[in-house]
């Protein structure tokens, strides 16, 4: 296996331009004006689409280790295309983790390291970063750090408009690999539930988007202390929308289909694109049976730029309550109970749903209250028998949460997440600033304490790599309920300035932070962040 630092010409071959990309013909207020609300536009499929609630709900399986000497779990993961069945009688192309969408899903224990081997037999360059882990940087997934397909070659560098002026950047720090990388995770983490996508240059957004998604649970003794649903009755949920081409192929507007040189999409989708398709587990709009008891969901929002307001709904009108226990690096102090529950891409929400008093034969339905016409359905739940329930959701569920105040912080910080001008077109920007692999844009030191002021012009969904955080304050005032807890991506809504705080312990290292709307990331609005 070599390795290598990596440079201009070898990444306008893998990643473009950088997080450059050309925003032809496109202005700024008409992108933004047109729908601020969902931050995207819709690709209409081309298929015809199944009934909602009709297929049932796949359960991701989970992977064993390929060993476990020496205190160290190894797993083996190989990265292929394969078909499968998505849409009832229907057979769809996609790019895999093992052969499945999405990926199986990884359980370990915290504390308890494990190693994942990658082989990549994609026809690209791929990069994997496990999002919410506390990961050494050389395992992180920084974008740049590739895995090279067998064969890759180097294409000559792309001429004309959209690198203009941008020829001398390069990446001295990549590592990069020919076929197959080990990426090794301490897991020294709260239990959680995280999940690993592809991260490469300029193709995170098309890459997720054809199946390049997965589940990681990682699991502790005080957790499982907690009487918490479990088994069967603890359910893993990817949700992620998609849209379909007349061949059953995932429809995605790349202006490169091969996803090989040229990064970016169609015009009318630079500020995200949205399915008209919601599946769940790689499943549209699933049925689950399910007893008259307490289930524990754990929930992902996996779409590129899709955000989602849930509730549960009966078909006579009632709502559940949704009753949070954790959010994206594990669980709350005490449960917080919801009616509704906004859900941004790349989130992750710990819930619990009791369906002890719907009757038998009676049906739970999961709504997004921001979708409409078939976006606004997201799965259901048939309640099909009565049984024993020996679960419990305590009134305190984690003691261990970190208690850092705005006078610990070292220093406090800005970052506006805006469109703006590039390279003489319109991306999207931290700062002002396109995403540089080559330029440092904020340094820290092992062990401090920070706040972060982050504003948004439209939805931004950000995320920090390596640490977690707390969110301190929305608008000036008190977070929203949904905020509880440690997170590790945060919902700008339209205009809105947050807060949050974190300490950034764990590795020194280059690491990032960016927006977690795929076209976004895709198209700049990334950078880069050093521990020292």
């Amino acid at each position: 296996m070599s390795e290598r630092g990596i440079g201009r010409r070898q990444l306008l071959g893998v990643g473009g331009a950088l997080g450059l990309v050309a925003f032809t013909g496109l202005t700024t207020a008409g992108a933004l004006a047109r729908r601020p609300p969902r931050t995207g536009d819709v690709l209409h499929s081309k298929v015809p689409l199944p009934p909602p609630f009709q297929v049932p709900l796949p359960v991701p399986p989970v992977l064993k280790p390929v060993g476990t000497a020496g205190g160290v779990d190894r797993y083996a993961i190989t990265q292929r295309e394969t078909s499968a069945e998505l849409l009832p009688g229907v057979r769809t192309p996609l790019w895999t983790y093992e052969g499945s969408f999405p990926g199986p899903t990884i359980e370990s224990r915290r504390g308890r390291p494990i190693t994942v081997s990658h082989r990549n037999e994609l026809p690209v360059p791929t990069v994997v970063h496990l999002h919410g882990g506390r990961t050494p940087a050389s395992s992180d997934g920084y974008p740049t750090d590739l895995v090279l397909p067998q064969g890759w070659e180097e294409p000559r560098p792309m001429m004309g408009g959209m690198h203009g002026g941008m020829g001398k950047m390069r990446d001295p720090r990549a590592v990069v690999t020919r076929q197959t990388r080990d990426y090794t995770f301490p897991l020294d983490q709260r239990a959680t539930l995280l999940w690993y996508h592809d991260h490469r240059m300029d193709f995170t957004a098309p890459a997720i988007w054809r199946g390049l998604a997965g589940m990681h649970i990682v699991r502790d003794d005080a957790e499982d202390a907690l009487g918490l649903p479990s088994g069967r009755r603890e359910l893993p949920l990817m949700i992620a929308d998609r849209a379909f081409a007349a061949d059953g192929s995932l429809h995605y507007p790349s202006l490169d289909r091969h996803l090989r040189d040229k990064p970016g999409v169609e015009e009318p989708y630079l500020a995200g694109v949205l399915g008209d398709v919601i599946l769940v587990n790689g499943a549209p709009w699933p049925m689950h049976e399910v007893d008259a008891a307490r289930y524990r969901l754990r929930v992902l929002n996996a779409s590129n730029a899709r955000h989602y307001d849930l509730e549960a709904v009966l078909d006579d009108g009632r709502r559940l309550d949704l009753v949070q226990i954790g959010a994206d690096q594990g669980l709350l102090a005490a449960p917080v109970r919801h009616r509704n529950l906004p859900l941004a891409p790349a989130e992750r929400y710990d819930l619990v749903l009791d369906f002890a008093k719907v009757p038998i034969g009676g049906r739970v339905r999961i709504v997004n209250r921001l979708g409409s016409g078939r976006t606004r359905d997201v799965m259901a739940f048939h309640v099909v028998r009565k049984a024993a329930d020996g679960s419990r959701v305590p009134r305190v569920l984690a003691r261990d949460l970190p208690s850092w105040r705005r006078a610990d912080a070292a220093r406090v910080r800005e970052f506006s997440f805006r469109a703006g001008r590039m390279d003489g077109g319109h991306g999207w920007l931290i700062d002002g600033r396109a995403f540089d692999p080559s330029r440092t844009d904020v340094t820290t030191r092992l062990g401090d304490v920070e706040v972060w002021r982050l504003v948004a012009d439209v939805h931004h969904p950000v995320h920090l790599h390596m640490v977690g955080f707390r969110v301190l304050s929305r608008g000036g005032r008190d977070p929203l309920p949904h905020d509880a807890g440690l997170k590790d991506t945060i919902s700008l809504r339209p205009g809105e300035a947050a807060e949050i705080i974190t300490r950034f312990g764990g590795y020194k290292g280059r690491y990032l932070f960016h927006c977690h709307n795929a076209e976004h990331e895709d198209m700049g609005m990334m950078a880069n962040l050093e521990v020292t």
